[in-house]
C-alpha cells in the first residue's frame, strides 16, 4: 500500500498533478484544497488514497493526512463516491465540511454540486458522531506557545475526564490563544468552562 509519493511536480492543474519519483510519473487526482497548497512548489509530498475497482485504478492525492482522513470518512458513506468526496473537498475546506456536519447544516452541505437532501442527511447521520469524536481530523495539532509538557498534561487530564480529544484540543487552543503562558491549572479550569 502506498502512503505518500514525494517527488518533483512535472504537471499540475486544479484537478490533477503528475509527480515524478525515481523516474516514474504518477498521475494523481487532487482537490482544489490540495492544488492551492502545492501550486507554488516544485517538489511535493502527496498523501495517497489508492482507489481500486475491477475496471479502474486511480490515485487520489492530498496535501495533508487530515484531508485524506476526511476523504476516507466521506467515501465510507453509502451513496458518496470518490469523485463526489473530491468535489466536496474542492467546494469547502475540511474544517467547513466538519463544522457543517456537526452543526447539521443541510443547506451548506447541499450547496455542493452532486449532493442532494438525502445525501446530506445521510452524511450527517453517519458522520456526526465520528467527527465529534475526532475521526477524520489530525487532532494532535495543539498550539505550542506554552510548555508542551504542560499542554500535554492538561489535555490528558481533560480527556480522562471524559471529553473527546477533538473538543479538548479546540478548548485548550482557545485558552492558549488568550493566555499563552497559562499554568496547567489555569489551562484545565479555563478549558472546562469552554467544554
Amino acid at each position: 500500500m502506498i502512503d505518500y509519493i514525494k517527488g518533483e511536480i512535472t504537471e499540475l492543474n486544479p484537478t490533477e498533478v503528475t509527480v515524478e519519483c525515481n523516474g516514474i510519473g504518477y498521475r494523481i487526482l487532487i482537490s482544489l484544497q490540495t492544488f492551492s497548497a502545492i501550486e507554488s512548489q516544485k517538489e511535493t509530498k502527496i498523501y495517497i488514497h489508492h482507489y481500486l475497482r475491477e475496471d479502474e485504478e486511480l490515485y487520489y492525492g492530498f496535501s495533508t493526512k487530515d484531508e485524506r482522513e476526511l476523504f476516507r470518512l466521506l467515501i465510507g458513506v453509502s451513496g458518496i463516491g470518490a469523485s463526489t468526496a473530491r468535489m466536496m473537498l474542492s467546494s469547502l475546506s475540511s474544517e467547513e465540511i466538519r463544522n457543517a456536519i456537526i452543526a447539521e447544516d443541510i443547506n451548506r452541505i447541499k450547496s455542493i454540486k452532486g449532493i442532494g437532501t438525502k445525501s446530506a442527511q445521510r452524511l450527517i447521520i453517519e458522520l456526526k458522531d465520528k467527527i465529534v469524536k475526532g475521526a477524520g481530523s489530525d487532532t494532535g495539532t495543539l498550539l505550542q506557545t506554552a510548555d508542551s509538557s504542560i499542554v500535554e498534561e492538561a489535555t490528558t487530564a481533560l480527556v480522562l475526564l471524559g471529553f473527546t480529544k477533538a473538543n479538548v484540543t479546540k478548548a485548550v487552543n482557545s485558552v492558549l490563544k488568550e493566555n499563552p503562558s497559562a499554568s496547567i491549572e489555569t489551562i484545565i479550569k479555563a478549558s472546562l468552562k469552554k467544554l
